[in-house]
């Protein structure tokens, strides 16, 4: 008897040391978890900074050879010229905003068009079909986009507009226009879908027909989202670089016609770094100064967005 109570105390104290040992395991591990979780979270912001860090360095390299009055205010692009190179970045600017204004001339409309259907007349089973073609076309890779614009828009086009370039600025804003159509279309769906049901049903309720209901009451009230997708809509055109690399061609003049070939701030930096500029060399450093314009530009972009967002949303 004595021996089973004493083999039972021991069994006791060994539950109780092995309970103190798990929970001494317990309390390192939460202190451990806090400083594991923030090494990982420090991660994208140390590369934020390492990319920052890196364009400022190598823009201020570039500055030091070339004036801001020639980089900002001059029109001519000769970044390979073995004679008097030059260095104007308005060329791409000019390039860069209008085939970003002929993709949103395309994606805006559609888009939002795309978004009141979905949101406002689709049943289920049709929604349930649409949403997925709708995410395929959001996952296609854009180097096949830029092929589709060059090997088919724009022969499709010069059939219609017989001075196209073959490389020219609008075939690739119609197609990145269309390649935008799915986040313009998620984005503005789930700013309509937060619009609490009750708002629908008591305009309906008043003798309003669906169209007024969408027009002046769901749209009004999902503004601050929807107009948020217009601005990442544009700061997604401007950041894109595959379709107008092929279809867009590497005319740097300024110009304004969209029949004429164009090159953006990106396709710039694709053909410096492809080897054209040796490493060292002022027209190389000159791709930091473009990338960090690129950056800046669409940086204010993405704060214009966040900014409509919480100046114009609705809280219900």
């Amino acid at each position: 008897m004595e021996k089973a109570i004493s083999e039972k105390a021991i069994s006791v104290k060994a539950m109780i040391e092995q309970k103190k040992s798990k929970a001494g395991i317990r309390r390192i591990t939460e202190k451990v978890i806090p400083s594991l979780l923030f090494l990982l979270a420090s991660v994208s912001v140390l590369t934020t900074v390492g990319i920052i860090s890196t364009l400022v360095y190598e823009t201020v390299l570039f500055f030091r050879e070339v004036s801001f009055i020639e980089f900002f205010a001059t029109t001519e692009l000769k970044p390979l010229s073995p004679v008097e190179p030059k260095f104007s970045i308005l060329p791409l600017l000019t390039g860069t905003i209008m085939i970003s204004l002929v993709a949103m001339a395309v994606a805006v409309p559609v888009g939002l068009a795309t978004a009141v259907f979905l949101s406002e007349y689709a049943s289920d089973n049709t929604r349930k079909m649409l949403k997925p073609v709708l995410e395929v076309l959001a996952g296609i890779p854009t180097i096949v986009y830029g092929f589709f614009a060059f090997t088919f828009v724009t022969p499709v086009l010069r059939e219609l507009i017989p001075g196209l370039q073959a490389t020219n600025a609008l075939s690739p804003g119609i197609v990145m226009g269309i390649m935008i159509i799915p986040m313009v279309a998620s984005l503005s769906e789930d700013a309509m879908n937060s619009v609490p049901n009750v708002m629908r049903e008591g305009a309906l309720a008043l003798g309003s027909t669906k169209l007024e209901v969408t027009l002046r009451v769901v749209i009004p009230a999902a503004i601050s989202g929807i107009v948020a997708s217009f601005v990442l809509g544009i700061s997604r055109a401007i950041g894109e670089t595959m379709i107008v690399t092929i279809a867009s061609g590497s005319s740097k003049n300024l110009t304004f016609d969209l029949t004429q070939s164009m090159q953006t701030m990106t396709a710039y930096i694709v053909e410096v770094t492809s080897g054209d500029a040796a490493s060292g060399t002022t027209a190389y450093y000159s791709l930091y100064a473009v990338a960090f314009t690129l950056f800046i530009f669409t940086l204010l972009m993405n704060l214009l967005a966040r900014y409509i967002s919480r100046r114009y949303r609705e809280v219900y």
